[in-house]
């Protein structure tokens, strides 16, 4: 099997399971036939911007972004995301924090990156906390108004 079948197979269980760990895709890929070693799968996770996502109960599990990472995505992806996701907004001077549940905020920092906000220069994401850097004419605590409209706070 071609990489790029894998790969499309990949995506595929994804959307059709909670797959929380390597090992449970390679079982799945090769309950479909599919021989794949961790590394392939890994590799393949990376290739294919896959992520981990915590969902209700507290379990994290693989998920690729539903739009390219070189696409902006509509701003209503953006205010279901903020408002999913956001707990908190605080700001100080350019800067803006965003608290998130425990190993969601990269979720966030991925869509306030591809929404192509021209007041943001760009975000960086820790497991649950995320600083979002604006630019100097909008300035942090008017961007964090913004952002805490867009998350419904």
């Amino acid at each position: 099997m071609s990489k790029a079948r894998r790969q499309v197979r990949i995506s595929t269980l994804l959307e059709e399971h909670s797959v929380t760990n390597q090992g449970q895709l390679v079982e799945l890929l090769q309950a479909d036939g599919i021989e794949a070693t961790q590394a392939t799968v890994s590799r393949d996770l990376d290739e294919l911007g896959a992520i981990k996502v915590r969902v209700p109960g507290g379990e994290t599990v693989y998920a690729i972004p539903e739009h390219p990472v070189d696409r902006i995505a509509p701003l209503d992806h953006l205010r279901r995301v903020m408002a999913d996701w956001v707990a908190d907004v605080a700001s100080s001077a350019n800067i803006v924090v965003l608290r998130t549940p425990p190993g969601s905020a990269h979720v966030v920092a991925s869509a306030l990156d591809r929404a192509g906000m021209e007041e943001i220069l760009g975000t960086v994401a820790g497991d649950d906390t995320l600083i979002v850097v604006a630019t100097e004419n909008i300035g942090g605590p008017d961007l964090a108004s913004r952002l805490r409209e867009l998350a419904g706070l």
